[in-house]
């Protein structure tokens, strides 16, 4: 498997070109995202073969672990391919219990640019997503605090790249009238819609989505529509929500999360399943 053929060709995030199917680390790190991995060198294979398959585009944050799957990436790959680009997090700190408690003022933020440079063997970040809201979901409330300090970080150069992760379209909104963003991060999917309209908004203002929990919060009732669907097309039903993901816009950026090889390469294979108008169709009933 070659570059070219990822599914859904490339994607820039400002001067960056990545693949639209790109990667995420989150699942590298022990259960409940704490702690090592179970099988280290299973986890450095899956990064091998991750970049091996063409992908320019990872996912990560130094919350995941803590700070695990950074490290489990710089074992992998560093030195870094120059055609690979590595997406992180701040705004969230993880405790004992497993929370994600937020971390958005600006002592925070700096100390985990500088952990997540430290952490991934870097002088300069490609692109950090400001997480805000909580588990919950985006949650009301002014980002200038938080996004101003990290405008100060890109201007000292340790960011190339901003965007905004678990937003209202009224915080991607009064980012962007502070500093550009390139990306967007929220959770969505066939079940979940909600940003419907922010993603075709994007889209116009050559800005990138990146959805996250592809399956998740599904109905039994959701869930058994998505089924049927995926059983006339002979495909799993990851496979279906993938592929109506990247066929839903073309902005819209892909980040799986595996710890198997095996499964990577399904991930990729079932992304690439190309639905019709009328599966496109009864697939858009879902989340209605």
């Amino acid at each position: 498997m070659t570059f070219t053929s990822l599914p859904g060709g490339t994607w820039t995030l400002g001067d960056l070109t990545v693949t639209r199917f790109g990667y995420g680390a989150m699942q590298l790190a022990g259960p409940w995202v704490m702690g090592p991995p179970a099988d280290h060198d299973g986890a450095l294979a899956v990064l091998r073969e991750a970049v091996e398959l063409g992908i320019t585009h990872i996912d990560t944050s130094d919350a995941y672990g803590p700070q695990v799957t950074n490290q489990l990436i710089r074992e992998a790959l560093h030195p870094y391919p120059e055609s690979l680009h590595i997406v992180t997090k701040v705004g969230a700190n993880r405790d004992q219990r497993g929370g994600w408690p937020p971390a958005r003022d600006p002592e925070s933020l700096r100390r985990s640019v500088r952990e997540n440079l430290q952490n991934l063997g870097l002088d300069v970040l490609d692109l950090v997503n400001l997480r805000l809201g909580d588990a919950e979901g985006p949650q009301p409330g002014s980002v200038a605090q938080a996004f101003e300090t990290l405008v100060d970080l890109q201007q000292r150069g340790l960011i190339r790249h901003l965007g905004l992760s678990n937003a209202t379209p009224e915080q991607v909104a009064e980012a962007r009238t502070i500093a550009p963003i390139v990306c967007v991060q929220n959770m969505y999917n066939l079940a979940h819609r909600q940003d419907d309209a922010l993603i075709d908004a994007l889209a116009d203002q050559g800005i990138a989505y990146v959805p996250f929990f592809p399956l998740g919060g599904f109905t039994p009732l959701q869930s058994s529509a998505l089924q049927a669907v995926a059983a006339r097309l002979g495909a799993a039903p990851m496979s279906v929500a993938l592929a109506w993901l990247l066929q839903r816009s073309p902005n819209i950026l892909l980040i799986p999360g595996t710890s198997s090889t095996t499964h990577l390469r399904e991930n990729i294979a079932g992304a690439g399943l190309t639905l019709r108008e009328d599966d496109l169709a009864e697939l858009d009933r879902v989340g209605r």
